[in-house]
Protein backbone atom coordinates (compact mmCIF):
# COMPACT_ATOMS: atom_id res chain seq x y z
CA UNK A 1 0.00 0.00 0.00
CA UNK A 2 1.36 3.42 -0.93
CA UNK A 3 1.41 6.34 1.48
CA UNK A 4 -1.20 8.11 -0.65
CA UNK A 5 -3.63 5.19 -0.55
CA UNK A 6 -3.03 4.75 3.16
CA UNK A 7 -3.85 8.40 3.85
CA UNK A 8 -6.98 8.28 1.69
CA UNK A 9 -8.24 5.39 3.78
CA UNK A 10 -7.23 6.51 7.29
CA UNK A 11 -8.05 10.25 7.16
CA UNK A 12 -11.88 9.92 7.23
CA UNK A 13 -11.67 7.62 10.27
CA UNK A 14 -9.24 9.92 12.09
CA UNK A 15 -11.20 13.11 11.44
CA UNK A 16 -14.55 11.57 12.43
CA UNK A 17 -13.02 10.14 15.58
CA UNK A 18 -11.45 13.50 16.50
CA UNK A 19 -14.90 15.07 16.71
CA UNK A 20 -15.87 12.51 19.37
CA UNK A 21 -12.63 12.11 21.29
CA UNK A 22 -10.90 15.50 20.75
CA UNK A 23 -7.69 13.64 19.92
CA UNK A 24 -5.83 15.41 17.11
CA UNK A 25 -6.40 13.64 13.80
CA UNK A 26 -2.76 14.31 12.89
CA UNK A 27 -1.66 12.19 15.88
CA UNK A 28 -4.00 9.33 15.00
CA UNK A 29 -2.85 9.35 11.36
CA UNK A 30 0.86 9.60 12.20
CA UNK A 31 0.69 6.85 14.81
CA UNK A 32 -1.22 4.59 12.44
CA UNK A 33 1.33 5.22 9.68
CA UNK A 34 4.33 4.61 11.94
CA UNK A 35 2.95 1.60 13.81
CA UNK A 36 1.56 -0.14 10.72
CA UNK A 37 4.33 0.79 8.24
CA UNK A 38 1.73 2.69 6.21
CA UNK A 39 -0.71 -0.21 6.35
CA UNK A 40 1.81 -2.78 5.16
CA UNK A 41 2.71 -4.54 8.42
CA UNK A 42 1.77 -8.16 8.96
CA UNK A 43 -0.24 -7.16 12.02
CA UNK A 44 -2.33 -4.74 10.00
CA UNK A 45 -2.76 -7.12 7.08
CA UNK A 46 -3.78 -10.05 9.29
CA UNK A 47 -5.65 -8.29 12.10
CA UNK A 48 -6.48 -4.70 10.97
CA UNK A 49 -4.41 -3.57 13.98
CA UNK A 50 -2.96 -0.17 13.06
CA UNK A 51 -1.49 0.85 16.41
CA UNK A 52 0.13 -2.25 17.85
CA UNK A 53 -2.37 -2.45 20.71
CA UNK A 54 -1.91 -5.67 22.65
CA UNK A 55 -4.52 -7.99 24.12
CA UNK A 56 -7.81 -9.31 22.72
CA UNK A 57 -10.01 -7.25 20.38
CA UNK A 58 -13.47 -7.59 18.82
CA UNK A 59 -12.07 -10.10 16.29
CA UNK A 60 -9.94 -11.97 18.82
CA UNK A 61 -6.15 -11.82 18.94
CA UNK A 62 -3.02 -12.73 17.01
CA UNK A 63 0.50 -13.64 18.17
CA UNK A 64 3.27 -11.97 16.22
CA UNK A 65 6.93 -11.05 16.72
CA UNK A 66 7.63 -7.37 17.29
CA UNK A 67 10.45 -5.01 18.24
CA UNK A 68 10.57 -3.68 21.81
CA UNK A 69 13.23 -1.36 23.23
CA UNK A 70 14.93 -2.53 26.41
CA UNK A 71 17.49 -0.13 27.84
CA UNK A 72 17.32 1.81 24.58
CA UNK A 73 18.23 -1.25 22.47
CA UNK A 74 15.81 -3.04 20.06
CA UNK A 75 14.85 -6.60 21.01
CA UNK A 76 12.62 -9.05 19.08
CA UNK A 77 9.85 -10.58 21.22
CA UNK A 78 6.61 -12.53 20.62
CA UNK A 79 3.46 -10.74 21.79
CA UNK A 80 -0.34 -11.08 21.57
CA UNK A 81 -2.11 -8.26 19.76
CA UNK A 82 -5.76 -7.29 19.36
CA UNK A 83 -7.54 -8.20 16.12
CA UNK A 84 -10.24 -6.01 14.53
CA UNK A 85 -12.83 -6.47 11.82
CA UNK A 86 -11.81 -3.22 10.07
CA UNK A 87 -9.73 -0.07 10.44
CA UNK A 88 -12.59 1.87 11.99
CA UNK A 89 -12.59 -0.44 15.02
CA UNK A 90 -8.83 -0.03 15.35
CA UNK A 91 -9.04 3.78 15.31
CA UNK A 92 -11.88 3.77 17.86
CA UNK A 93 -9.96 1.44 20.17
CA UNK A 94 -6.84 3.60 19.89
CA UNK A 95 -8.86 6.63 21.08
CA UNK A 96 -10.51 4.58 23.82
CA UNK A 97 -7.08 3.70 25.20
CA UNK A 98 -6.02 7.36 25.20
CA UNK A 99 -9.28 8.61 26.74
CA UNK A 100 -9.60 5.82 29.31
CA UNK A 101 -5.94 5.36 30.16
CA UNK A 102 -4.84 2.06 31.69
CA UNK A 103 -6.12 0.08 34.66
CA UNK A 104 -3.45 1.45 36.98
CA UNK A 105 -3.77 5.07 35.79
CA UNK A 106 -6.95 6.25 34.05
CA UNK A 107 -5.43 9.72 33.56
CA UNK A 108 -2.21 8.48 31.96
CA UNK A 109 -2.88 10.10 28.56
CA UNK A 110 -4.97 13.08 29.65
CA UNK A 111 -2.43 15.57 28.30
CA UNK A 112 -2.81 14.07 24.82
CA UNK A 113 -6.48 15.11 24.55
CA UNK A 114 -7.50 18.51 23.18
CA UNK A 115 -4.03 19.65 22.11
CA UNK A 116 -2.34 20.15 18.73
CA UNK A 117 -0.61 17.27 16.96
CA UNK A 118 2.98 18.16 17.88
CA UNK A 119 2.10 18.54 21.56
CA UNK A 120 0.07 15.33 21.49
CA UNK A 121 3.02 13.44 19.99
CA UNK A 122 5.35 14.63 22.75
CA UNK A 123 2.83 13.94 25.51
CA UNK A 124 1.94 10.43 24.38
CA UNK A 125 5.63 9.56 24.15
CA UNK A 126 6.29 11.07 27.59
CA UNK A 127 3.43 8.99 29.02
CA UNK A 128 5.19 5.82 27.83
CA UNK A 129 2.87 4.75 24.99
CA UNK A 130 5.87 3.30 23.12
CA UNK A 131 9.34 2.17 24.21
CA UNK A 132 11.13 3.78 21.24
CA UNK A 133 13.08 6.81 22.61
CA UNK A 134 12.63 8.57 19.23
CA UNK A 135 8.88 7.93 19.10
CA UNK A 136 7.75 11.58 19.34
CA UNK A 137 10.29 12.78 16.77
CA UNK A 138 9.23 10.08 14.31
CA UNK A 139 5.56 11.06 14.67
CA UNK A 140 6.29 14.76 14.18
CA UNK A 141 8.38 14.08 11.08
CA UNK A 142 5.42 12.26 9.53
CA UNK A 143 3.06 15.10 10.51
CA UNK A 144 5.38 17.68 8.97
CA UNK A 145 6.14 15.78 5.76
CA UNK A 146 2.53 14.96 4.94
CA UNK A 147 1.02 18.23 6.26
CA UNK A 148 -1.27 16.38 8.64
CA UNK A 149 -2.08 19.39 10.83
CA UNK A 150 -4.68 20.54 8.30
CA UNK A 151 -6.90 17.68 9.46
CA UNK A 152 -6.92 18.90 13.07
CA UNK A 153 -9.38 21.69 12.39
CA UNK A 154 -13.10 21.21 11.98
CA UNK A 155 -15.85 23.79 12.11
CA UNK A 156 -19.16 23.66 13.93
CA UNK A 157 -22.08 24.42 11.67
CA UNK A 158 -22.88 28.15 11.66
CA UNK A 159 -26.59 27.42 11.95
CA UNK A 160 -26.15 26.30 15.57
CA UNK A 161 -26.88 29.22 17.88
CA UNK A 162 -24.73 30.30 20.80
CA UNK A 163 -27.38 28.91 23.13
CA UNK A 164 -27.32 25.55 21.34
CA UNK A 165 -23.52 25.42 21.53
CA UNK A 166 -23.63 26.19 25.26
CA UNK A 167 -26.14 23.41 25.87
CA UNK A 168 -24.06 21.04 23.76
CA UNK A 169 -21.02 21.80 25.88
CA UNK A 170 -23.05 21.20 29.05
CA UNK A 171 -24.38 17.87 27.84
CA UNK A 172 -20.94 16.78 26.61
CA UNK A 173 -19.63 17.38 30.11
CA UNK A 174 -22.39 15.14 31.52
CA UNK A 175 -21.57 12.24 29.19
CA UNK A 176 -17.79 12.60 29.53
CA UNK A 177 -17.74 10.30 32.57
CA UNK A 178 -19.69 7.72 30.60
CA UNK A 179 -17.16 7.89 27.78
CA UNK A 180 -14.29 7.27 30.20
CA UNK A 181 -16.08 4.37 31.85
CA UNK A 182 -16.98 2.78 28.53
CA UNK A 183 -13.43 3.24 27.25
CA UNK A 184 -12.19 0.70 29.77
CA UNK A 185 -14.58 -1.95 28.55
CA UNK A 186 -13.79 -4.65 25.98
CA UNK A 187 -15.19 -3.67 22.60
CA UNK A 188 -17.11 -6.94 22.28
CA UNK A 189 -20.86 -6.49 21.98
CA UNK A 190 -21.77 -8.61 24.99
CA UNK A 191 -19.30 -6.91 27.31
CA UNK A 192 -20.32 -3.46 26.10
CA UNK A 193 -23.96 -4.29 26.75
CA UNK A 194 -23.12 -5.46 30.25
CA UNK A 195 -21.09 -2.34 30.95
CA UNK A 196 -23.83 -0.03 29.74
CA UNK A 197 -26.34 -1.81 31.98
CA UNK A 198 -24.06 -1.26 34.96
CA UNK A 199 -24.04 2.44 34.16
CA UNK A 200 -27.82 2.49 33.63
CA UNK A 201 -28.50 5.27 36.08
CA UNK A 202 -25.93 7.56 34.48
CA UNK A 203 -27.41 6.96 31.03
CA UNK A 204 -30.91 7.64 32.36
CA UNK A 205 -29.71 11.00 33.67
CA UNK A 206 -28.58 11.95 30.17
CA UNK A 207 -31.50 10.60 28.17
CA UNK A 208 -33.91 11.93 30.77
CA UNK A 209 -32.99 15.41 29.64
CA UNK A 210 -35.20 14.81 26.61
CA UNK A 211 -38.30 14.95 28.79
CA UNK A 212 -37.37 18.03 30.81
CA UNK A 213 -35.77 20.28 28.20
CA UNK A 214 -38.35 22.56 26.62
CA UNK A 215 -39.19 21.21 23.17
CA UNK A 216 -38.99 23.32 20.05
CA UNK A 217 -40.91 23.18 16.79
CA UNK A 218 -40.28 20.09 14.74
CA UNK A 219 -37.82 20.54 11.91
CA UNK A 220 -35.84 18.79 9.22
CA UNK A 221 -32.46 17.34 10.18
CA UNK A 222 -29.98 20.27 10.57
CA UNK A 223 -26.66 19.84 8.78
CA UNK A 224 -24.69 19.79 12.01
CA UNK A 225 -26.74 16.81 13.26
CA UNK A 226 -26.62 14.69 10.09
CA UNK A 227 -23.68 12.54 11.24
CA UNK A 228 -25.45 11.72 14.52
CA UNK A 229 -28.74 10.91 12.79
CA UNK A 230 -27.00 8.63 10.29
CA UNK A 231 -25.22 6.84 13.15
CA UNK A 232 -28.49 6.38 15.06
CA UNK A 233 -30.28 5.04 11.97
CA UNK A 234 -27.38 2.66 11.20
CA UNK A 235 -27.48 1.41 14.79
CA UNK A 236 -31.21 0.72 14.51
CA UNK A 237 -31.96 3.28 17.23
CA UNK A 238 -33.93 5.70 15.07
CA UNK A 239 -36.47 4.99 12.35
CA UNK A 240 -37.86 8.52 11.82
CA UNK A 241 -34.87 10.87 11.23
CA UNK A 242 -36.86 14.03 10.47
CA UNK A 243 -39.43 15.84 12.57
CA UNK A 244 -37.37 16.14 15.76
CA UNK A 245 -36.83 19.27 17.81
CA UNK A 246 -33.61 21.29 18.11
CA UNK A 247 -33.03 19.77 21.54
CA UNK A 248 -33.54 16.24 20.21
CA UNK A 249 -30.91 16.70 17.51
CA UNK A 250 -28.55 18.42 19.95
CA UNK A 251 -28.66 15.51 22.43
CA UNK A 252 -28.36 12.98 19.59
CA UNK A 253 -25.20 14.82 18.46
CA UNK A 254 -23.70 14.66 21.96
CA UNK A 255 -24.38 10.91 22.27
CA UNK A 256 -22.75 10.36 18.87
CA UNK A 257 -19.66 12.34 19.88
CA UNK A 258 -19.45 10.19 22.99
CA UNK A 259 -19.38 7.10 20.76
CA UNK A 260 -22.64 5.70 22.20
CA UNK A 261 -24.55 5.40 18.89
CA UNK A 262 -22.86 2.16 17.81
CA UNK A 263 -23.92 -1.50 17.63
CA UNK A 264 -20.51 -3.20 17.46
CA UNK A 265 -20.97 -3.78 13.73
CA UNK A 266 -18.93 -1.52 11.44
Amino acid sequence: MTASKFLDKIIPYAVADMQRSHIAASLTIAQAALESNWGNSGLTAKANNLFGIKGSGPAGSIVIRTTEYVGGRPVQVAATFRAYNNWGESVADHSAVIVGGVSWNRNLYNKVIGVDGRTAAREIAAAGYATDPQYANKLIRIMDEYHLYQYDEFEEDDEMSAEDKAKLASLESEVNQLRVLLAGLTVSRDTLKSGVQEQGEAIKNVTGRLSVIEGRSVMNVPEWAEAAVHAAVAAGLLDTPTGGSHDFYRILTVLNRAGLLVTGQQ
